[in-house]
Formats: C-alpha cells, sequence, structure tokens
C-alpha cells in the first residue's frame, strides 16, 4: 500500500492556485478561495515566523490549568471565597438574629400568652418551631447568599470545568472515572444533585464508585456548621484582624481532606467490591465568558440560597417542635432526651463529641442545616442554663454567646475540630438517601453509600482524639 504524502505549505498554495485556475468562475469559486487563503496565510507563517495571534482563553488555561500552579490557584480562589463569604457574613446575621430573635419572639411569646394560649402550645409553636427557624434564618441565610454568588460566578466564568481537568488525572489513578470529578463538583451544591449528576459516566462500576463517595463533598446544608465553628473555636485562636483568613483556611482544609477521602475511597473501591479498570473519557473546556454579575446574583439566591433556606426552614420547624416535645416529656426526674443523650454519652466520649452532638445529628437526618440549632437546643437543656426553657434557643445574639453556650455544655477545641470532622463524614440526609436508592435501585448499595462515610467519619475522629489525648499526656 502506497504511503499518503504530507504536503508542504508551498505545495499546497501551489495546488490552490491551480484549482483555482481551472474552475474559473465556477459556482464553487468562494470555497477555493477559502483554500488559497488558508494556504496563503500558514505559507507566510511558516516563510516570516509569525506567531499565532494572542488568544486570552489560552493564556488563562495555560495558568489555571497548570500542573504546577493549577492546584494552587484552585485552593487559593476557594480560599478567597470562603474569607469574603466569613467576614461579610457577621453583620448581618447579627442583624437578623436581633430582629427575629431579639424583639420579634418576644412580642409574638406576649401576645401568645395575652390571647389565654396554652403554655404547651407556646412551647411548641414558638420556643420550638418559631425558634428553629429564626435561628436557621439569622445565621444561614447570609453566608449562603454571599457564598452562592460567589460560587456561581466562578461557574458562569469557565472556571469550574478547569477544576475538574486539574482533578481528571487524579480521579484516573484512584480507579474512577474523570468525570467524577463534574459530580464531586455538583455535590459541593447539593449531594442529592450530585449523585444524580453520575448519570453522565457510562460505565455502571465506576459510577457506583461516584454515587458512594460523593457524600464526601461538602454540600450546601453543612456549610453553615463549618463556618460557625471555625469561626467561634479556629478563628478565635488568633488576632482579630487574621481570624477571617484562618477560618477560610481552616474550612478550606477540611473540604479538601474530603476530597482527599474521595481519592482514597476510590482507590479501595476500585481494588475491592467494584474491581475493575478505569475508562478513558475526553472533556471539553468551555470558552470563558464575562460573568453576568446582576443575573448570577439573581439566579443564584433565587435557585440555591431561597431553595436551600426554604428547605432547612420546612424540615426546621417540625424538628423544632419534636425537640420540644423530648425536652419537655419527662420519664422519672429526666427528659426523654436526657435519657437518650445520657445514653449516647459513653460511645460519644470515645470519638472526642457528646450525646447532645449525637443526638442532634440523629434529629438532623432530615437536613444538616438544622445541626447546630438543634445542638443549641439541647446543650440548654442538658447544662441547666438560667433563664431558659426546656428546649428553647437561647443567647444567639452573638457569636461570642454563641461560644459562651457551647463551653458551657463542655465544648473544647478538639470537640469543635472533631464536629468539623464528623460534619464532613457522616451519613448523608434523607433527600440523598432516597436519591441513591432511586438510582441505583438497591438496597445493598444504598446501605453501603449510607454507612461508609459514617464509618469514615467514626474513624476520623477517634483516631484524632486518641492522638490528642496522647499529645496532651505527654506534654
Amino acid at each position: 500500500m502506497e504511503k499518503e504524502k504530507t504536503l508542504t505549505p508551498s505545495e499546497l498554495l501551489t495546488m490552490a492556485e491551480d484549482l483555482r485556475w481551472q474552475i474559473g468562475g465556477n459556482i464553487h469559486e468562494h470555497l477555493v478561495e477559502g483554500i488559497y487563503t488558508d494556504a496563503s496565510r500558514i505559507a507566510d507563517r511558516v516563510v516570516t515566523g509569525e506567531r499565532p495571534k494572542f488568544d486570552l482563553d489560552r493564556a488563562i488555561d495555560r495558568l489555571v490549568t497548570s500542573r504546577v500552579w493549577g492546584i494552587p490557584i484552585m485552593i487559593l480562589l476557594f480560599t478567597l471565597v470562603f474569607w469574603i463569604t466569613i467576614s461579610g457574613a457577621n453583620i448581618p446575621s447579627d442583624f437578623l438574629a436581633s430582629i427575629l430573635i431579639g424583639k420579634i419572639y418576644p412580642a409574638i411569646k406576649e401576645i401568645a400568652f395575652s390571647i389565654g394560649t396554652p403554655w404547651w402550645l407556646v412551647g411548641i409553636l414558638i420556643d420550638g418551631m418559631y425558634l428553629s427557624t429564626a435561628w436557621v434564618i439569622s445565621v444561614m441565610l447570609p453566608p449562603m447568599a454571599i457564598f452562592f454568588p460567589l460560587f456561581t460566578l466562578l461557574e458562569d466564568f469557565g472556571y469550574l470545568p478547569r477544576v475538574a481537568f486539574n482533578l481528571d488525572n487524579l480521579f484516573k489513578k484512584s480507579g474512577a472515572h474523570g468525570k467524577q470529578a463534574l459530580s464531586m463538583m455538583m455535590g459541593f451544591g447539593c449531594n442529592a444533585a450530585g449523585v444524580i449528576a453520575t448519570r453522565i459516566i457510562d460505565s455502571p462500576r465506576e459510577r457506583l464508585i461516584a454515587i458512594i463517595t460523593n457524600n464526601f463533598a461538602l454540600c450546601n446544608g453543612r456549610w453553615p456548621t463549618m463556618i460557625l465553628l471555625a469561626v467561634i473555636f479556629i478563628g478565635a485562636l488568633v488576632p482579630a484582624h487574621l481570624a477571617g483568613m484562618i477560618s477560610a483556611l481552616a474550612v478550606v482544609s477540611v473540604t479538601l481532606l474530603g476530597v482527599l477521602i474521595t481519592f482514597v475511597m476510590n482507590w479501595l473501591l476500585s481494588r475491592s467490591i467494584l474491581r475493575g479498570e478505569a475508562s478513558a473519557f475526553s472533556l471539553e473546556l468551555p470558552p470563558y465568558r464575562p460573568p453576568r454579575i446582576l443575573q448570577t446574583i439573581y439566579t443564584s439566591l433565587i435557585d440555591r440560597t431561597a431553595y436551600v433556606l426554604w428547605r432547612a426552614v420546612v424540615f426546621a420547624m417540625p424538628a423544632g417542635a419534636a425537640i420540644w416535645l423530648v425536652a419537655n416529656l419527662t420519664i422519672g426526674d429526666l427528659s426523654l432526651a436526657e435519657h437518650i443523650i445520657n445514653l449516647l454519652n459513653p460511645v460519644a466520649v470515645l470519638i472526642g463529641l457528646n450525646g447532645v452532638i449525637l443526638f442532634a445529628y440523629m434529629l438532623a437526618i432530615p437536613a444538616n442545616e438544622i445541626v447546630i440549632p438543634t445542638v443549641l437546643m439541647l446543650t440548654v437543656l442538658t447544662a441547666g442554663v438560667q433563664g431558659a426553657g426546656a428546649g428553647v434557643l437561647y443567647e444567639l445574639d452573638s457569636q461570642a454567646g454563641t461560644f459562651e453556650l457551647l463551653t458551657l455544655g463542655g465544648w473544647s477545641l478538639l470537640t469543635a475540630v472533631n464536629t468539623m470532622l464528623f460534619t464532613l463524614a457522616h451519613n448523608p440526609c434523607s433527600t440523598t438517601i432516597y436519591t441513591i436508592y432511586k438510582e441505583t435501585g438497591s438496597v445493598k448499595w444504598t446501605a453501603i453509600a449510607t454507612l461508609l462515610p459514617l464509618g469514615v467519619g467514626v474513624g476520623l475522629t477517634f483516631g484524632l482524639t486518641q492522638v490528642w489525648r496522647l499529645v496532651e499526656a505527654w506534654l
């Protein structure tokens, strides 16, 4: 078979010229003209050494997808996003709390008693449902209203696909599919959405790996817990002018730990119960686009912030009522909640937590957003705070008040760090569990996807607690 000859630019130019003369005024003249023009341009570049025109997209990609600078730039960008979120959310959060809890709460409670409402109904509706909802709004709304627009701006600009590109090789080396980088990025918004996004993975085996490990991507509902604990415990360790940046670094560190755990779990699953070879795929990077700031802010506030906040409120209201009930229903001298907390305490202490935290996570299975308000209500109950009723949210008009209440409940820096780790790695919320079952159609894989993160969380907190106590004993 004769080998195909490769034409030089000058030969291509000559052929085009000959073809042009042969066709003359034929209707195909414009096609040949295009060939002639392109060939002439190529020949000129070869002869003169002319460089291609400057391409801004290509210049940016050389930097943000660089093997050397790509991941450090990614870490710096997300640290900046968290720092802006943390620093900017404090004032509006305190303002909302002063209105919803400081003014409206006592006013509606006084009105309720003035019209003869029974105390138990006031407790369920106002001390339970209203206060839990008010706390969720005042604490969650400001950081979400800042974080989601910033995250959406990066998405609209075209940066997030570059993040997936940077992580593609790592996913392949861990035995997973490169497209898992995309479903993981979706999981940072919502794990249920991340599970659905795994449909882009054609291989059933690699799709299962992506589904099982998606919960290690911090979803919307867990950001407020992470940010609050980082601010009041870790940020408090440094001078005030550094607190915001250190808190942001703490949140980024836990987030990156989740990514690292994802790679480790991918590697273990692909070499055990989901053994197989990783398949290849091509990832198309979209062009960069100038962010449409006003539209992005509007879309992120309506589609993400409002949706997540509404979901949190829907679950916070009945959860607040349930917490008030278990806090006021007594068996002997103790409330039902105290009995459960005392039962959980021995196990919780082994992993550096306490019974209040474990019980709060049980109650918060419908939605991760209500973990902190639940912890605070139960802490008020078990710590015997003066002037606060059972199951009533207390002293949340400032971060200092929250810190004081948690400290009164036996919290330490170790408790806060372990809670952040447990927030990263514990069972998915009920919505995600249901979505996993719908996507896999299997009770077995749903159970594995639910229990694996919980096991990792227990292992992380237990290990850190033992190391921490050994260091304390040595010092």
